[in-house]
Formats: C-alpha cells, structure tokens, sequence
C-alpha cells in the first residue's frame, strides 16, 4: 500500500494512477453538485435504470481517492471504475496527467458554492464550524478553516486542463437550465450510446424532485435548514464583493468561459442547498 503515496511531513499523497481505460472520473469543488452528476452518470451507465440508485446510497456508488479506503477499493476493483474527487490539481497524482482517463471536471458560481456549503458544514460535526455567515464567507474568500480550500486555486488549476480530448467540463448552471442537453454531452464524451427512450429516463430519475423522494440519495440523515441563502447572498454586499474578487483572480480567461458571470446579482439560482 505505502509504495502508491507520497509522504510529506507525515501525510500520504496519491503517487500513482490506474489504467485509463477503465478509470472514469468526476473532479469537483466540494457544494458544486458533485451528488447530483454522480447521479446522472449512474444513470447513464445503467441506460435510465434506476435500480443501482435506488439500492445504493449515493457514496455507495463512487469512491472517493482522497482516502485510503476509498483508494484501496478502487486498486481493487474489477472492471470499469467510477471515481469522484474534490482533490486540487497540486494535489493530484501525476501520472494522471499522461493519462487517457475520462475526466469530467463540474464547475459552480462560487458565490452559491459558498452559500450551499455555509448549510452544509453547519449539519456535520466533522470540521471546525464558523460562528456566522460573515466568517464563513471570509473563510471561504480567502481558503481558511477546515473543508474550505481556495476555490479560485482549486478552479485555475483544473481548467488549465480544459484543452485535452479527455477533459469535458460542465457547469451546474449548465446542468440546470438544460439537463437533458448535458446528459447528450456527456454521453458523446464518455462514448456512451443510449436508445432513445433512454435519455427520458435519465432525466427522469436524475431530477432533483426523483432524488428527493430518494432516500439513497436526498441527504434524510442531515437536518433540514429553512434559511433562505439568497438572503444572506444580498445582504452586506457579499455579491459586489465576490464579482471583483472573481474578476480579479480569474483574470485570463477567455470572455463566457463561465456561465454566471452575466448573472443578475440578485439572481435566486443558488436557493438549492442540499446538492
């Protein structure tokens, strides 16, 4: 096992990777609609059938490779594997990046990124919780605390692979305003070929209103929050704040290379915590 990390100062990186032709992969920010695409591609790869996710809960159905479980589960395996990861590009091992490994790299305002994870974090009692909205924002401008690495950092360093044939990169923006388009993308780009009845059937059981009254994959075990986050968005300014920083940190990117940067500011696109 020790023969696959690299050890810095007492903690083990992933050094190797697996073969591409059976390595799939979803890189993420973490509260960018990881769960969501996860479901998708279930989907897709059982032609619209909604068994697997109705019988596996929604980390049953991928492994994460920042852990050594999840990792030694993969190495494992049999067959095509299914991955998905919130790991940096820093962090990740380098023989991916000679790799043909199918990657899908999902990318989110940050501005609902940091809202949804705001929820989010103050349901689990496995990080350090900020006190207010305002410190969790501050966290979050600026990578500190814990489960809150910099997501300029985290997203300049993924779309600098953006170019490659096995690189697609979606938004949930995307996602949301047209489902089925990107379920069609996606299966050109993974060379998945569906009947066409199926794609129905992928959005069907992909819809948000299917996953909720799924227990596999709605998030029951964590408590229900009724704050509104479009509120806390407007209030204070937060909004002004992240479009400068976003157009500072971001600075070189092609123009419309992210979908929510004409977005009204006070656009309620970011309501949906539990994704």
């Amino acid at each position: 096992m020790y023969d696959d990390y690299l050890w810095i100062e007492g903690i083990p990186f992933l050094c190797v990777w697996f073969k591409p032709e059976i390595i799939r992969e979803v890189l993420s920010y973490p509260k960018s609609g990881t769960n969501w695409l996860v479901q998708i591609l279930c989907l897709i790869c059982t032609k619209g059938d909604p068994k697997w996710v109705q019988s596996v809960s929604v980390w049953g159905t991928h492994h994460g490779v920042e852990s050594g479980v999840g990792f030694e589960l993969l190495k494992n395996m049999e067959g095509r594997r299914f991955t998905a990861t919130h790991l940096p590009f820093q962090l990740f091992p380098k023989s991916f990046l000679s790799s043909k490994a199918k990657v899908i790299y999902l990318i989110r305002n940050p501005r609902n990124v940091a809202v949804s994870g705001y929820f989010f974090w103050k349901k689990l009692n496995v990080c350090k919780i900020a006190k207010s909205w305002d410190e969790y924002f501050e966290w979050f401008i600026q990578g500190k605390g814990d489960f809150v690495n910099y997501w300029f950092e985290h997203t300049r360093g993924w779309m600098s692979m953006r170019e490659r044939e096995n690189f697609l990169v979606l938004s949930y923006e995307e996602l949301k305003k047209d489902t089925k388009g990107s379920i069609q993308k996606t299966c050109q780009f993974l060379g998945k070929k569906l009947e066409p009845e199926e794609p129905d059937l992928v959005l069907k059981y992909g819809s948000f209103a299917s996953m909720k009254e799924n227990n596999k994959s709605n998030f029951s075990i964590l408590k229900k929050d009724s704050n509104d986050p479009a509120i806390l968005m407007r209030k204070g300014g937060k909004s002004e704040v992240f479009n400068k920083l976003f157009q500072e940190k971001m600075a070189g990117f092609p123009p419309g290379m992210f979908p929510w940067e004409e977005c009204s500011q006070t656009s309620r696109s970011y309501v949906n915590t539990d994704i």
